[in-house]
């Protein structure tokens, strides 16, 4: 896609695994099976003919799934830890108040080792999870 100039989003996270007793860590979709783009039909095409695409998923409502992605897309930019999550369909929304994710809204949950922030693309059934300090997030709903 990189040679064909087609502009895509395909956020990454770091996975660690034990084996054998050694450490390996590999970087991998955030989302398995899925990489976002965003073209006309041309480009569409073009992202077929790449043969590493099985099958494209039209959104019909665009400013809302770019809505829903822009929040992975500053985590990572950001270097947040960014990992995959379970999608929740219930649970409070939250605003992080404070630092480089703030004004980010997800749902917040409670882990043994702390608090997530749960960023949800409801179109994909698909979320991912980022370490929040409760001091900095506040209940919108």
């Amino acid at each position: 896609m990189i040679a064909k100039q087609i502009s895509y989003f395909l956020p990454m996270a770091w996975k660690t695994m034990h084996t054998r007793g050694r450490k390996i860590r590999s970087l991998l979709p955030l989302f398995g099976g899925y990489m976002f783009f965003c073209g006309n039909e041309k480009e569409r095409l073009e992202v077929l003919r790449t043969n590493r695409v099985a099958n494209l998923i039209e959104v019909k409502d665009q400013q809302k799934f770019v809505k829903e992605l822009l929040p992975i897309e500053l985590a990572v930019k950001t270097g947040a830890n960014l990992e995959p999550h379970k999608y929740i369909k219930k649970g409070q929304r939250c605003r992080v108040t404070a630092g480089p994710l703030a004004d980010m809204v997800g749902i917040a949950i409670k882990t043994k080792k702390g608090t997530k922030l749960i960023l949800q693309i409801d179109m994909l059934g698909q979320a991912a999870s980022v370490e929040i300090d409760t001091d900095i997030i506040e209940i919108i709903d």
